[in-house]
């Protein structure tokens, strides 16, 4: 069983209310939505919110709602809360100790998700001995590789996760840095998790990590304590929408049906 999960929060620093917002005709998690349910490998898509209105509005397009906590640390502990919801409510109460229970976390900030990528996504889970599989793009630009809200992935000759870095890594030692990227296959990160239900289950357990803290960024802790993570490489750029302003710079990218 593979379980597709939208975590949305309503409350936002920079966007509030930003799952309900209007993109040409449709909400940005109704169009995360029907690219999610496009992929081939889900089994199920719920969206987890911890907000009523979000929940009734999706309920208008037919997607199911998990309410879950206002107060979870990250989207991952949001997942968890609802991936457990789904698995509890299914015949087998037990599937949550069945290896091959997989949940998929995807980002409700991107209206026009590739279903593609979230195919390779849990295909690269399911072909790895790994707990946890990610996705990440090849770096084409200097702005890219040194925009800080781009995350950058070093791995290693198995396309395992060494680190992930808001600062390019590797360092190119006697180059200048506008020639970095023409020297060396940079990758970002893809926000695109695929875990085994067992595995989220233990990670939801750990306490923030020191290389988290520095980086602010969750995957460092599943790192610093073991946990491997298989990277997937895909062409499908990535457009997220943290900021009203975003919303036409990814309409450049992307024509709404």
């Amino acid at each position: 069983m593979i379980i597709g999960i939208i975590p949305a929060r309503y409350a936002s620093s920079r966007f509030p209310g930003k799952p309900l917002v209007d993109i040409q005709g449709k909400s940005m998690i109704q169009r995360v939505y029907e690219q999610a349910i496009q992929a081939k490998k889900l089994d199920k898509v719920v969206i987890a919110t911890d907000d009523q209105r979000i929940a009734t509005h999706v309920q208008t397009f037919g997607a199911t709602p998990i309410m879950t906590k206002e107060n979870h640390p990250s989207g991952t502990d949001r997942c968890f809360e609802a991936a457990l919801a789904v698995v509890n409510a299914g015949k087998n109460a037990n599937e949550i100790q069945d290896a091959s229970t997989i949940v998929v976390n995807i980002q409700g900030d991107e209206p026009f998700i590739s279903p593609e990528q979230i195919d390779l996504l849990c295909q690269t889970l399911i072909e790895s001995n790994l707990p946890i599989a990610t996705l990440a793009i090849p770096v084409d630009s200097e702005e890219l590789l040194f925009n800080e809200g781009e995350v950058k992935i070093a791995m290693n000759a198995n396309k395992e996760a060494l680190y992930f870095s808001r600062s390019p890594i590797p360092y190119l030692k006697g180059l200048a840095k506008d020639q970095w990227h023409k020297h060396y296959p940079y990758f970002r990160h893809v926000g695109l998790y695929a875990y085994k239900m067992q595995t989220l289950t233990a990670i939801t357990q750990l306490q923030p990590s020191p290389l988290e803290k520095a980086e602010s960024l969750e995957q460092l802790r599943w790192l610093e304590n073991g946990f491997k993570i298989q990277v997937g490489i895909t062409l499908h750029d990535s457009h997220c929408i943290d900021t009203p302003e975003d919303i036409e710079r990814v309409l450049h990218y992307f024509q709404p049906k």
